[in-house]
């Protein structure tokens, strides 16, 4: 379950900002997912609720914004949707070989006081 270690890296870089800018709650943390980052959802917030307790976090509100998946199909060059890792272009049918959104993980904000 790697993500209880995406989830306590999340903590780390929270706090961390929330112990510069003087704060001593977060109240909020808002994450970027991509939806072909490999990232299960349901255990990302089973792992929080979890990760979060006697933190600066511990009742926090844990937002998640989907980001989805996106290729260059270069037999067409369309950008497509892309739902795997590996895709197929829904307009020509050929294997898309670029894709170039819906990998990503940030954090987005925190809010903190």
């Amino acid at each position: 379950m790697h993500e209880m270690s995406i989830v306590s890296g999340v903590l780390r870089i929270a706090e961390d900002q929330a112990r510069a800018a003087d704060a001593t709650i977060i109240n909020s943390i808002e994450l970027e997912i991509g939806e072909l980052a490999g990232i299960e959802l349901d255990s990302l917030n089973f792992c929080f609720e979890v990760a979060r307790r006697k933190t600066m976090a511990q009742d926090a509100e844990l937002v998640i914004h989907s980001i989805p998946g996106k290729g260059f199909c270069p037999h067409c060059e369309k950008d497509v949707a892309v739902g795997f890792q590996m895709g197929v272009c829904s307009e020509c049918d050929q294997a898309i070989l670029e894709i170039f959104q819906g990998r990503e993980l940030r954090v987005l904000s925190i809010n903190v006081d």
